[in-house]
């Protein structure tokens, strides 16, 4: 961590929870941390991708993708928005990478033992 600047933090989480990533941006951010997050905290991505056709939703989803993962190689951590404890695939391919590229990582809600490898 460069000690000139805040801790910059990834949020990382199913967009289904999107108050979830609403409520810990704003946490995140007056407990004096860079917030790293998804396009919109008001509307779903399926709602961004209306009237495009399957393979350009499924290219910018791809694309969406990427990006978050550069958004965590910028951050020094990932919080994990797991309401209610739900983990998807695609959260929990971001916690590997993230891991992988030695962040830490928090939790919005404490983890089960063996529900998204804590």
């Amino acid at each position: 961590m460069n000690q000139d600047r805040p801790v910059i933090v990834c949020l990382c989480g199913s967009v289904r929870f999107l108050d979830g990533f609403d409520a810990a941006s704003v946490a995140e951010t007056l407990a004096g941390r860079i917030v790293l997050s998804v396009g919109s905290h008001l509307r779903p991505d399926s709602e961004i991708f209306v009237g495009r056709t399957v393979g350009e939703e499924q290219a910018a989803l791809e694309s969406l993708a990427e990006l978050h993962r550069r958004k965590i190689d910028l951050a020094e951590e990932i919080l994990v928005i797991n309401v209610g404890g739900h983990v998807g695939d695609s959260t929990r391919s971001e916690i590997d990478y993230a891991r992988a590229q030695g962040k830490r990582v928090r939790w919005l809600e404490p983890q089960e033992e063996g529900r998204g490898k804590p």
